[in-house]
């Protein structure tokens, strides 16, 4: 069967208060983005990974690939204005049968393990559509669109998701064939909208996304 995956790399980095785009910041000695291809390579080197890019990041990136010799196999898909234009362009490069699978993955998690892409692809095999997600351990409040009132709640009743999220690639074409609607936070929300329940699997908790300086400091200490 086979696997695919999408990298959305299309952060600016505005709240990493750098000019650079995180998903170009050093790691390490190399762009943070080289460190989560290579999970997925390790996982399988004969994954095909699709990276969705901004148009006017793509000389960039190529430019970072020769500098630093990356010569993981990728193709790339010009990112939209949202995540889910980018990963319906990320979606038309992919020939394959429905069967296939695909994950979608954020392309700063450069920390998730090669047991979580594991899981994903093998639940989603079965069950059309599987997330990783990771249980809260802070107490967690609601509050009102205001800030005027709030309330605690039950913390086991929420989960913090991550991804990669997987599916079979039939059932996510079919997902980003609707029109895009601002309810769509992540690829398993479009799923839903179709009436689809999505697996939750247990995820890697430093599978972090790095957007804050102090997310940097993490898996910088991590990576090493």
């Amino acid at each position: 069967m086979e696997r695919f995956v999408i990298i959305v790399a299309g952060g600016s980095g505005s709240r990493m208060g750098s000019k650079t785009p995180k998903q170009f910041l050093l790691v390490r000695g190399k762009p943070l983005l080289m460190w989560t291809f290579k999970r997925f390579y390790q996982f399988d080197p004969q994954i095909k990974i699709i990276l969705a890019l901004p148009q006017d990041k793509i000389g960039y990136w190529e430019t970072l690939c020769r500098k630093y010799s990356f010569d993981i196999p990728h193709s790339i898909a010009v990112g939209g204005k949202t995540r889910f234009e980018s990963v319906r362009n990320a979606l038309e490069q992919i020939e394959a049968d429905d069967n296939a699978l695909v994950a979608v993955h954020d392309g700063v998690r450069p920390l998730v393990s090669e047991e979580v892409i594991k899981n994903c692809f093998l639940t989603a095999s079965t069950k059309g559509a599987a997330i990783p997600v990771c249980p809260i351990v802070e107490t967690i409040r609601e509050v009102s669109k205001d800030l005027t009132s709030s309330r605690t709640v039950d913390r086991d009743e929420y989960r913090i998701v991550q991804t990669p999220q997987t599916f079979q690639l039939g059932l996510l074409r079919k997902a980003y064939a609707q029109p895009y609607n601002d309810s769509f936070t992540d690829d398993a929300s479009v799923v839903e909208a179709l009436g689809v329940d999505v697996f939750l699997l247990e995820g890697n908790r430093e599978n972090i996304k790095v957007t804050t300086p102090v997310d940097l400091k993490i898996a910088k200490a991590l990576l090493s």
